[in-house]
This record gives C-alpha cells, structure tokens and sequence, in this order.
C-alpha cells in the first residue's frame, strides 16, 4: 500500500505499476456472493458450460472492486472517488491471470483523471476503467 499521494507527485502520462492478479475459483465465486450476485454463471461450473462458457465468470462487480483496490493501492487510503466508469471486456475465468495497469490522463488541482485496464492472459481486455479521484490535500 503507497502513502498518499498528492498530486505534485503525480504527473500526466505517469504509468502505475502493474498489477498481476491470478482469476481462481475462489475469486470469482467469493466476488460474486459477496456482492450478492447469485447468478449461477459465477459458482456452478456446470450452469457456466451449459451456457456457453468453459468455466464460471467474474462478475462486474468483483472487476470493479479489483480496480477500486488497484487504484488505491496506488494513490492512498485518503482520495475520494468522484467518478468511476467500468467498461467489460473478455471474461475472466479461473486458470487465468489479469494484469490490472493504469495511466494517469489529467491533473488538475487535486483532481486526478486515471485510465485503468485488466488485461486478461488469454482473451484480451477483461476491464477497461476511468477515474476521477480527488486527492488529499
């Protein structure tokens, strides 16, 4: 976890570090059921294939939550989310690992706009985000 950031420290075009994060059968279940999501697509294998899928499937949910945490991680405990907007991609499934990596896209005052993707070993763009944060003064 980073110490907070202020937005001296941070400068447009910046890359956050990058972020492996390996797609189990926990994740994906546990994520899903805590954020009440009980759509069988997320933890019954079975009712995933039946569907169409190889396996279960994160829910949008548990990719936003991953890309909250990420961006957290990066800038402090302090920031305020003004505005996060999540775009999915490819599925993640167990057996997979998404690689979260960001880009810092405006600084103005303490407002920070951040550019977030989780790319996916297998199939490509998972989660694609954009941030505004308001950083500790």
């Amino acid at each position: 976890m980073s110490q907070n950031l202020k937005s001296t420290d941070i400068r447009v075009g910046q890359a956050l570090p990058e972020r492996p994060i390996p797609v189990t059968s926990s994740l994906v279940t546990c994520g899903a059921l805590a954020t009440r999501d009980f759509e069988k697509v997320h933890h019954d294998k079975a009712f995933a294939q039946a569907s169409g899928m190889p396996d279960v499937y994160m829910n949008i949910l548990t990719s936003q939550g991953l890309t909250e945490t990420y961006l957290r991680d990066w800038v402090g405990r302090d920031a305020v989310f003004r505005k996060l907007s999540v775009r999915l991609g490819a599925p993640n499934i167990p057996g997979t690992t998404m690689t979260m990596s960001g880009e810092v896209k405006s600084v103005e005052g303490n407002r920070v706009e951040v550019e977030v993707v989780g790319q996916n070993d297998k199939w490509g763009m998972h989660v694609k985000a954009l941030a505004t944060l308001e950083l500790a003064k």
